[in-house]
């Protein structure tokens, strides 16, 4: 076992393991009674029929392993590059957990809780990496029959940015010989990829408020434009997207279809908080009012005092015209070419970013002249990380001859947290949600299971969110139906 002496020297060997997350490591590698521990001296590394790990902070994560379960890039026979008709992980498993209690991560720097967010970020690699989880949110005792993992991918971007290299960090200290991949660089090299190496462009970030403030994506592009050689002169614009991943997920403090009036628990964009809808640009926003899509205190929607955004659509509404006027007020002198989607959750709302774009790149002033055309190309590429990660996990399995031979897509897992109800320490709202005052008011260090991890189920995930993934992801619905069907992880 390792020393309390031993981890004190391994992390000063390893300072982008941060000192906040000592606590949490020490439960998983050091300390049997905790809930956490796992013993990874004893774990089957390199064992080609484990699954592959795949976590998010919520559903949005689904995007990337559909990108991945979808992916045919290769000859399935002789790994030479080149579709052949069959997708390239068919005989893989994956193991997928969706955060969603503790969501949105994209928060939690605004709220000076980063070292809160590396905790829940260690603890969803310690639910890959171990065996428990919970038959149902109702369940005493967890259950000990979920497989460990050979590669990890991290299918969220704020996770990447801020938790990659303390995942890293974290398998050199259990001494682990896992991959972990993220998503940033594979969205920095598709941007790059739609460029000439001399090309001068305007590129966009639209990302989560935290991937935003980390400058993952800016810092990286500039790295990899300088590693791949691309000479021209790139200008990044950063726009982070409050409201827009919440909305996707069902987060009441952004979206409740059951309102019709403004609540004092809103925290997207208003007309006086620090996002700011500017009624000289309500018709640019040209925001939809119907079905209580926007909530206002008076009847006519001119007059409104309080005004929050209630639909994923105009949260895109309202920020892309908030990057359009940042770009067309920078007076750019390249047309913005692409826009890299940095958040798992918006490649579900890419018809609705392509109308929104298609808009303001018509839209005429009172005098006729087009507000934005200038500053931006007719049709501007959406850039979505997804299929150059799976292109990475294959070729990891490729080099480190990891493929499954003799295993079966469709036995894919898929779990979610939920409020530890029998936790005393926890508060929830009427909905059985951590409200955010609380979600994001916890401190590091203070490990408990504020969570359970229990299965994908009918209960678990809204009726509204399954037929949007039957909808725009089906392979992947088939494989969560297939899960749940089987029953054999879920409690009744």
């Amino acid at each position: 076992m390792r020393s309390y002496k031993s981890l004190f020297i391994i992390f000063l060997f390893l300072p982008s393991l941060l000192w906040a997350q000592e606590a949490i490591t020490k439960s998983i590698l050091n300390d049997k009674d905790s809930f956490y521990y796992i013993n990874t001296k004893d774990y089957p590394e390199g064992e080609k029929s484990l699954p592959i790990g795949v976590f998010d902070s919520g559903i949005g994560g689904l995007t990337v392993l559909d990108a991945i379960v979808n992916f045919d890039g290769f000859n399935n026979e002789s790994l030479a590059a080149g579709a052949d008709g069959e997708i390239d992980f068919k005989k893989e498993e994956f193991i997928y957990l969706a955060d969603q209690a503790n969501m949105p991560y994209g928060n939690y720097s605004a709220e000076n809780k980063d070292a809160l967010l590396l905790e829940h970020i260690l603890k969803d690699v310690q639910f890959i990496l171990g065996n428990k989880y919970y038959t149902s949110p109702e369940s005493q005792t967890f259950s000990t029959d979920k497989s460990p993992i050979k590669a990890l991918v991290i299918a969220c971007n704020t996770a990447t940015a801020y938790g990659k290299e303390n995942i890293e960090a974290f398998m050199k200290l259990a001494e682990l010989d896992i991959k972990v991949i993220g998503v940033i660089d594979a969205g920095v090299r598709g941007s790059l990829e739609k460029l000439e190496h001399d090309e001068d462009a305007t590129i966009a970030v639209m990302a989560t408020a935290g991937t935003v403030s980390s400058k993952g994506y800016v810092n990286t592009l500039y790295e990899q434009k300088d590693k791949l050689g691309y000479t021209g002169n790139i200008e990044v614009f950063q726009q982070g997207g409050v409201g827009i991943a919440e909305a996707v997920d069902e987060d009441s403090d952004y979206f409740d279809k059951e309102l019709t009036e403004p609540r004092e628990s809103y925290k997207g964009p208003d007309l006086k908080g620090n996002l700011k809808i500017d009624k000289a640009l309500m018709d640019i926003y040209n925001f939809d009012y119907d079905d209580f899509k926007m909530l206002c205190d008076t009847q006519a929607s001119d007059d409104c005092n309080i005004l929050q955004i209630n639909d994923a659509e105009n949260y895109v509404r309202y920020h892309l015209v908030s990057l359009m006027e940042k770009i067309r007020k920078a007076n750019v002198q390249q047309p913005l070419k692409s826009i890299i989607l940095g958040c798992t959750h918006y490649p579900y709302l890419t018809r609705e970013i392509d109308r929104v774009l298609n808009e303001l790149y018509n839209y005429r002033e009172d005098d006729g002249s087009l507000r934005y055309r200038r500053f931006m190309t007719k049709d501007i590429d959406l850039i979505d990380p997804a299929v150059n990660t799976a292109l990475e996990l294959f070729q990891h399995l490729k080099e480190e001859k990891l493929f499954n031979e003799n295993g079966n897509i469709n036995n894919s897992e898929f779990y979610i947290s939920v409020p530890n109800q029998d936790n005393p320490n926890i508060i929830t709202n009427e909905k059985g949600d951590f409200p955010y005052e609380y979600k994001y008011g916890r401190s590091e260090g203070e490990i408990q299971e504020y969570v359970k991890v229990v299965p994908f189920s009918r209960r678990s995930i809204s009726a509204d969110i399954f037929s949007r993934l039957e909808f725009q992801l089906p392979f992947t619905y088939n494989l969560i139906e297939k899960f749940i069907d089987n029953g054999t992880k879920i409690g009744r």
